[in-house]
């Protein structure tokens, strides 16, 4: 008989497994434990972008030291799609043909990949979706909350109006690319946030790009009246960027302006005042559970210890899940947040030309 047990941590939670088995037993173990030794195994990371910085920086490095830890024998191929879902397709043909056992993929687009993850499954390779529900015959889904996403993002809006959050205050809501499965989540969360709160006057698609959001930022500008605008919702820090450079250019004050992934330039404008709030998802913690979830998968391992949810993609396939929990950011919690976990050093934070921001803010 022999035993082996790993704890793996997410955020406000802590799973402990424990497998047995004995020698001979052809029977696959209940566990979703992770032994260090043994399997030899490669496994496919697929990230959507490079233009949001989380994923380089730390979704692929806290994916592959994961994987390292748990599997010693394992390694990890990766593939970034720089925003193609035709590049994504190609990429996954390409595990397949690297003979992967497992592809753990945030799809560029998670109605086209539908058929790259098909023929992966039909090749006996198991697929784990990141940060991103996907299409298709999906074995595993990890992510956070992304309707409660939303909701945080309307929420704070709401807070930073203050007195001004009347049914006669015009609010421009800038969402995400609607190819991605989470842009609607925090679209529907946000609305039940907002709706009969706030008088959201314009609603457009800023497709993830901060070049886009701006150019309807400028649009809505021009429709409403920059003295008519109290808010914006914007889904992500990156447009959030975007967006604050026009209302700059614009002459409009500091009206607030929510964001998401707490990239270290919205934590700045954060810090000073051209950004009032963003949504922290720790990425370790999610990385470190999509690596647990593809160890586990590969070693013919149970992961119900893992996935306790279930959730269903667009293709209406039930995906057994596990989903972590977001925090809201703002000035007044970031020591509490990005920086206590140490996503951020206030080195980083506070460049030169924050220096004083953050001395007002309580940061040095």
């Amino acid at each position: 008989m022999r035993r082996a047990a790993v704890a793996v941590i997410a955020t406000t939670m802590a799973v402990s497994m424990a497998a047995c088995g004995k020698a001979g037993d052809d029977k696959k173990s209940d566990s979703s434990s992770s032994s260090a030794g043994g399997t030899t195994a490669k496994i496919g990371l697929l990230l959507p972008d490079s233009v949001t910085t989380r994923y380089e920086k730390f979704d692929k490095p806290y994916f592959e030291a994961k994987v390292k830890e748990l599997c010693s024998g394992c390694t990890v191929e990766y593939n970034n799609a720089n925003a193609s879902a035709a590049t994504q397709a190609q990429q996954v043909s390409s595990m397949i043909t690297k003979g992967v056992k497992v592809i753990v993929v945030s799809a560029q687009d998670s109605a086209a990949i539908k058929s790259s993850i098909q023929q992966a499954v039909d090749k006996g390779i198991k697929v784990v979706a990141y940060d991103r529900l996907a299409q298709g015959p999906v074995s595993a889904y990890v992510s956070f909350d992304n309707v409660q996403v939303g909701k945080l993002q309307g929420e704070a809006l709401l807070t930073s109006l203050g007195s001004k959050a009347t049914k006669s205050s015009k609010i421009v809501m800038i969402n995400g690319d609607d190819a991605d499965p989470n842009a609607a989540q925090f679209k529907k969360g946000a609305h039940e946030a907002l709706d009969g709160k706030v008088d959201i006057a314009y609603e457009q698609s800023g497709l993830w790009k901060d070049s886009v959001a701006g150019q309807k930022m400028s649009a809505a500008i021009t429709q409403l009246g920059a003295k008519n605008i109290a808010g914006v919702y914007s889904a992500n820090d990156g447009m959030a960027g975007g967006i604050a450079t026009v209302l700059k250019g614009a002459k409009i004050g500091s009206i607030p302006l929510t964001g998401q992934d707490a990239e270290l330039a919205g934590i700045q404008r954060i810090v000073a005042g051209t950004q009032s709030s963003t949504v922290y998802k720790a990425f370790k913690p999610e990385a470190e559970a999509a690596a647990t979830l593809a160890v586990d998968l590969a070693q013919g391992k149970s992961i119900s210890s893992l996935a306790t949810t279930t959730q269903t993609s667009g293709s209406g396939n039930k995906v057994p899940s596990q989903l972590l929990t977001p925090v809201s950011v703002t000035k007044a919690n970031i020591k509490d947040t990005v920086i206590k976990d140490g996503l951020y050093t206030v080195a980083q934070i506070c460049t030169a030309d924050y220096a004083a921001a953050c001395k007002a803010a309580g940061l040095q």
